[in-house]
């Protein structure tokens, strides 16, 4: 087992707002397992922060008739302000261009052009590239839409294709259009630095191959796949002003700076390093997390950022030569939404008029985070595409989170309150089925953390509540309530049993639902320390319990708009 975990969230660009695609992608599942980690006492760096450079930044700024240093920062704010929101806590949100971060920032994106330019993995050459002869510039990555060469995608980029995942060679796309001024592109020669991704393919291929059986089969399928038909070469540097110049002493890197999948990787470094500076006061101590074999690094990502994380910055960190390749990258599939019973996709591009719920939009309306955190790891897309339906949120919401957990919380606890004082009965009269219940907790709690060790966060999640399942079905059975009067000794035995059991389910909450998990913790009298990943013990007989209340708040239909 690793000594300890560094654990990165993909940095999402500072141009738009947060909406429920981009949570469920790639930062509840980082957040939910970080919490996991804590609870079982391991040492843990969460490190994120907004991708500030390229291309998506530069079109935003220009659409909105502001500088990209204002956009970055703008929406750097809000993103930031909307994780916090949703509990989603790192210790490290940075920005690739914000005051804070941008020295070391830029400092480890020029290292590392350098080093791999200096190993010679680099291909300097002449070559056409798509130009804006009305807005007099060149058109790199998002700059440029057309139709995929690859699936006939209408709408593709100049860097991805967001409907088939593959990467774009610009001058293959059918029809290519500048996005600043909507005028047909035409074909300009310029000078870029080509990373020449074939000379790690077998290194590549070797550390793929390794990884089956503990990664998640879309991610190897993916790269595997992309390796088996050939890396090809891809441009590290571009044609624009946005961004880290390139550090080269040479004429032909005026005026260029890096791509922006190449430094924006190594925000994950930089941000650790600026992190470091600022907890233990020598920035260079990232070494610990980054240098040494005992530390785990986790990518979490969504399903278009699979290329990136699995192939190009492997590449570049073997290239580099000083850092730890990824533990594990653990990548989800894009979340779709339903309007009007017809699916729509989320993804980086999403208009405000396409998405189905804004994080900013649902935290002001003053519903519960930990509502739209189990709806996002319960429909998680881990394996395939899912779909974020407004209606079956709010059905879920009541039929699991209000008719299942809290129900049963609810009812153990007002029992308590009401026949016991509001203290835990005594349990010395516990039968053999409220023995069994307890050894179901213990290996509810068990099946949790395995799937959790694993990414499974959908699996666990529903482990979870089958247990709250369970707990309805025995409080049913044994109905306290019958035996209050003609056996009050076995009464008390069930409700100690239930109050337990609730700790149980505190515990087993707590990554997925943190607000949840502390609303139980101060109904049992109990303080945070007591969410720690074990079997807790039973709360001492006549201990005083908080004051019970709603678990989860019921909603209306159009909770949502």
């Amino acid at each position: 087992m690793p000594t300890r975990y560094l654990v990165t969230a993909a940095l999402p660009y500072s141009n738009n707002r947060l909406h429920v695609g981009h949570i469920a992608g790639a930062y509840l599942p980082a957040d939910t397992y970080v919490r996991y980690l804590r609870a079982c006492g391991r040492e843990v760096a969460f490190v994120c922060g907004s991708d500030d450079n390229g291309v998506a930044i530069e079109i935003t700024a220009l659409q909105e008739s502001r500088t990209p240093q204002e956009i970055a920062a703008y929406y750097h704010a809000r993103q930031r302000q909307d994780f916090a929101g949703l509990g989603i806590e790192f210790d490290v949100y940075g920005g690739t261009h914000h005051p804070d971060y941008v020295e070391l920032h830029v400092h480890f994106s020029q290292d590392f052009f350098r080093q791999i330019h200096r190993g010679g993995y680099f291909t300097k050459r002449r070559t056409k590239q798509l130009y804006d002869r009305q807005a007099d510039r060149f058109l790199p990555d998002r700059f440029v839409r057309g139709t995929c060469h690859h699936c006939g995608f209408e709408r593709a980029t100049g860097d991805q294709c967001e409907a088939c995942g593959q990467m774009i060679e610009p001058l293959l796309l059918k029809n290519p259009v500048s996005v600043i001024t909507g005028q047909p592109a035409e074909v300009r020669e310029t000078t870029h630095w080509y990373l020449r991704l074939s000379d790690f393919q077998a290194r590549l291929q070797e550390w793929l191959e390794s990884k089956q059986g503990q990664w998640r089969p879309n991610v190897l399928n993916f790269a595997l796949g992309q390796i088996k038909q050939g890396l090809p070469e891809r441009s590290m540097t571009r044609d624009i002003s946005w961004g880290v110049p390139v550090p080269l002493d040479d004429p032909d890197a005026r005026g260029k700076v890096l791509y922006v999948w190449f430094d924006a990787p190594i925000g994950y470094l930089s941000f650790t390093a600026a992190w470091c500076a600022a907890s233990r006061g020598d920035w260079q101590s990232y070494q610990r997390w980054w240098c040494d074999p005992d530390t785990a690094i986790i990518h979490f990502i969504g399903e278009d950022n699979t290329v990136f994380h699995a192939l190009t910055w492997p590449a570049m960190l073997m290239a580099y030569g000083r850092l730890q390749l990824p533990a594990a990258v653990v990548a989800n599939n894009f979340m779709n939404h339903k309007v009007g019973g017809q699916l729509l996709k989320i993804s980086k591009s999403t208009t405000a008029a396409d998405a189905p719920v804004w994080i900013e939009e649902y935290l002001k309306k003053g519903l519960d985070p930990d509502s739209l955190r189990y709806y996002l790891t319960i429909q998680a897309p881990e394996t395939a595409r899912t779909a974020f339906d407004p209606q079956d949120f709010v059905t879920r919401n009541n039929s699991e989170l209000v008719a299942a957990l809290g129900n049963f919380v609810n009812r153990s606890l007002s029992f308590a309150a009401r026949y016991f004082g509001g203290r835990v009965p005594d349990p010395t009269a516990q039968t053999e089925a409220d023995r069994a219940h307890l050894a179901r907790a213990v290996e509810s709690l068990r099946t949790v953390g395995a799937n959790l060790e694993q990414h499974r966060f959908r699996s666990g999640l529903e482990e979870v509540m089958a247990y709250a399942r369970v707990c309805n079905e025995y409080f049913s059975v044994r109905a306290p309530w019958a035996s209050r009067n003609n056996d009050p000794a076995d009464c008390a035995a069930c409700i100690a049993t239930c109050i337990h059991a609730i700790h149980f389910l505190a515990i087993m909450v707590g990554p997925f639902m943190p607000r949840a998990a502390r609303r139980l913790l101060g109904m049992l009298n109990l303080p945070e320390e007591s969410l720690r990943w074990e079997a807790p013990p039973p709360l001492p007989a006549g201990a005083p319990l908080g004051q019970p209340s709603i678990l989860f708040a019921k909603l209306e239909p159009d909770a949502l708009g």
